[in-house]
């Protein structure tokens, strides 16, 4: 519940919109945020019961609230960005990207150069970009050195001084880099009709470039020059080359950014792409370090302020894959067929792939941080009340009845933890009933626990359906552990994972992480318990006659077989044979043995 002064500040509050900040009482920023309705939006803080720990310890520490008042949504938008950006409050997102980028610079001069850089300088330059990787910007440069020759000297090529004959060609020009203007050899005009093609190929688009040359070509073609042609011609093919390869979707589809989101417990991965005119001309990721249980729809909204004033983007179309608001001067489009869709599935993937990768690294650098992520993300994805440190699975293997056994393995911290492992052997079920035998694995293992005082597992996952985990959750009721500890069943055909008490299963998706460690619990029992199962079927198909024969051991049959190869050719060795493999006394049992049976 609020304070008096923080109630009296709360009613103070305009219905406009605008931005709100939270101070402590040493007058420290804590929190930003923007709203619609700032006095609705300030006073939900102190009205709802939040589940974030966070949130409720930021609520307890709030002693001033500040506001601006803006005109528009996408005014307080921009103005959070800003403020977040400045002073970093504690209880705001963290966005994980402080780096340069480089872009293609058109440098102002009579004559302009084209280089890439990482500094802006404010003396009328024009500059392009930013771009994610140094690498594209090198493509797209080689590209423009290779269809258009340019200066790369820094001399100043006044009018004045190329008639006084200032500058000589240098090698550039005689390689054919270089047109030569610092000798007249090329005009103003020409020159800058260049620089406006560079500026449109830049900008993706290629059909100005392309016509121009193909008209070149012709009309060198119908004056007989061949050769230049020819040279004409391998430039239209590397810009119509570049042009497939660049174009990902309908050449119709232009200035439109689009943004996807892929979040978990502790962060959001944004990913933006830029388009024009049918091709990817910036791909960027974004990740953010949640703090108070962000939703997707903010963390998005945010991102996409971010990152357009990041790369100065001015496109009035945006791709999302769910609604936000971003004022009404922006055109939001949520695609669901066709191209639009496609682009806004392939910027999904990018989030994920950037997902995945950052969970690679992690796993190598941090693998606490792996660890609680996974635990976390399996608490959330199971509906569990605390998360799965300790996980048992158990799993029944038998043949018709025939050598029937169970395993347990257990994993702890999403790890298998191969002690701890136990293999039972069935002892009061005859006959293949997997049901009886689960029930009686189930028991035994936790009287056990408890009668050792062991710690608990916090989930039991039960490799079967519905009938497995019912006569798992009747040993769980002898034992007063009903509700204690979460269990599930694991169908094998479909994934699907049984709850007590809930006849629809949950289906978690195929390349989620939870579900995966599932399969390997549970495929790790059935290796563990197939196991045990051929080891006690192999030992029992040797105990055979020879076994049941007093002061013959396993060993001793082993040996027999190895010489004899089968039971029959023992039977009818000799006892001289038999002492020659095993010694007299135990030839001796032998002989007496197969001679009552004869009688």
């Amino acid at each position: 519940m609020a304070n008096a002064s923080v109630t009296l500040q709360i009613a103070t509050l305009p219905d406009s919109p605008g931005v709100y900040q939270y101070y402590d009482k040493d007058g420290k920023l804590l929190y930003v945020g923007k709203a619609k309705n700032l006095k609705k939006r300030v006073s939900s803080y102190f009205t709802k019961n939040f589940d974030n720990n966070r949130t409720r310890l930021l609520v307890r520490k709030i002693d001033t609230i500040k506001h601006i008042v803006v005109k528009t949504e996408t005014d307080a938008l921009l103005l959070e960005n800003n403020l977040i950006k400045n002073y970093q409050p504690r209880y705001n997102v963290l966005l994980k990207d402080d780096k340069s980028y480089p872009w293609i610079c058109i440098k102002n001069e009579r004559f302009p150069r084209v280089f890439p850089t990482r500094r802006m300088i404010k003396d009328g330059s024009e500059y392009f970009g930013p771009y994610t990787s140094m690498k594209t910007v090198h493509t797209l440069l080689d590209l423009i050195k290779g269809l258009y020759p340019l200066r790369t000297c820094n001399y100043d090529l006044s009018e004045e001084k190329i008639r006084a004959d200032k500058y000589k060609v240098c090698l550039e020009y005689h390689l054919g880099n270089c047109v030569g203007p610092c000798e007249g050899l090329y005009s103003e005009k020409e020159y800058h009709e260049n620089i406006e093609a560079i500026r449109n190929i830049v900008k993706g688009n290629f059909k100005d470039s392309l016509y121009k040359f193909k008209s070149q070509m012709k009309a060198l073609a119908a004056d007989l020059k061949f050769e230049q042609a020819q040279r004409v011609k391998e430039k239209i093919d590397i810009l119509e080359n570049y042009q497939s390869k660049s174009t990902v979707v309908n050449p119709k589809i232009n200035n439109v950014d689009v943004f996807t989101i892929i979040s978990d417990e502790s962060y959001g991965y944004v990913n933006f792409l830029q388009l024009s005119h049918g091709a990817i001309i910036r791909s960027h990721t974004l990740e953010i370090k949640k703090k108070l249980d962000e939703t997707d729809e903010e963390l998005l909204q945010l991102a996409i302020i971010e990152l357009r004033q990041r790369f100065n983007s001015l496109s009035n179309e945006i791709y999302v894959p769910f609604e936000v608001e971003l004022g009404e001067s922006m055109k939001v489009h949520v695609p669901k067929l066709g191209d639009k869709k496609a682009i806004l599935d392939l910027s999904e993937r990018n989030a994920k792939y950037f997902r995945m990768d950052r969970f690679k690294q992690a796993k190598i650098i941090d693998p606490d941080r792996h660890e609680k992520r996974i635990m976390a993300q399996m608490k959330k994805d199971l509906r569990l009340s605390e998360e799965p440190r300790h996980i048992e699975c158990f799993d029944n293997s038998n043949i018709q009845g025939t050598n029937p056994v169970a395993a347990c393995v257990v994993f702890k911290n999403g790890k298998p933890s191969k002690k701890d492992y136990r293999k039972f052997n069935i002892k009061t079920v005859e006959g293949p009933d997997d049901f009886a035998s689960m029930e009686e694995v189930v028991y035994r293992r936790y009287k056990r626990l408890l009668e050792e005082e062991q710690p608990l597992p916090q989930l039991i996952i039960i490799d079967g359906g519905k009938g497995q985990l019912s006569s798992s959750l009747k040993s769980l009721d002898k034992l007063g552990l009903r509700g204690k500890i979460a269990i599930i069943g694991i169908a094998k055909r479909l994934e699907e994972l049984f709850y007590p008490d809930d006849p629809i299963p949950l289906y978690l998706d195929k390349k989620s992480e939870t579900l995966k460690i599932i399969q390997q619990l549970r495929n790790e029992a059935h290796r563990f318990g197939i196991t045990f199962h051929r080891s006690k079927r192999s030992k029992q198909a040797l105990n055979t006659q020879l076994e049941t024969i007093p002061g013959v051991g396993e060993k001793t049959v082993i040996e027999l077989l190895k010489h004899f190869k089968s039971t029959k050719r023992i039977a009818a060795a000799s006892f001289e044979e038999l002492s020659k493999v095993v010694g007299a006394s135990r030839a001796r049992k032998l002989s007496e043995h197969f001679n009552k049976s004869k009688e």
